[in-house]
């Protein structure tokens, strides 16, 4: 086990609303405004798969039970980190969402490749691809609250869709 694997096991954990709870009612009121109109099985697919980039495992917990509470499959949740490799479980749609959220999620280079948002925008109306780029920066920051803060997995009950 490395240095930092056991700095992060045993840091403490901060209960964010309680500490910050303005900016937690705001975080909680852009995620309603994020999700608005959107499929919610693909907002959870989104999720899950910016989560995964971010090693949020209370996250990657969290929207994989609402992806099964939405309806989605398990073979879908088990590859989506796979998801180039498996195309054909998942629409062009999805596909151009994915490649979008990775885009957004890494900023590899420091910008979003011209192919890959122009890709989402041949699948999204306007309207829509703003809704998901607000979901894509919306559960990045959840992310990084949770991975911060050290939320634990595994706590999470899903209310239902």
């Amino acid at each position: 086990m490395t240095t930092t694997e056991t700095t992060h096991r045993h840091a403490p954990r901060m209960q964010f609303a309680k500490a910050a709870p303005e900016v937690y009612k705001a975080m909680v009121a852009l995620d309603a405004a994020a999700r608005k109109d959107v499929d919610p099985k693909l907002a959870e697919l989104v999720k899950t798969r910016a989560s995964q980039l971010n090693h949020c495992a209370f996250c990657i917990d969290m929207h994989t039970k609402d992806a099964r509470a939405a309806g989605e499959s398990e073979d879908r949740l088990y590859l989506l980190n796979a998801w180039e490799e498996a195309v054909d479980l998942y629409t062009e749609k999805e596909q151009a969402a994915l490649a979008l959220t990775e885009a957004v999620t890494v900023l590899t280079d420091g910008f979003v490749p011209d192919e890959v948002y122009e890709r989402a925008a041949k699948h999204f109306e306007e309207r829509e691809l703003a809704q998901l780029i607000a979901l894509i920066f919306t559960i990045n920051a959840w992310n990084r609250i949770g991975v911060t803060t050290r939320l634990a997995p595994g706590t999470y009950k899903p209310s239902g869709h």
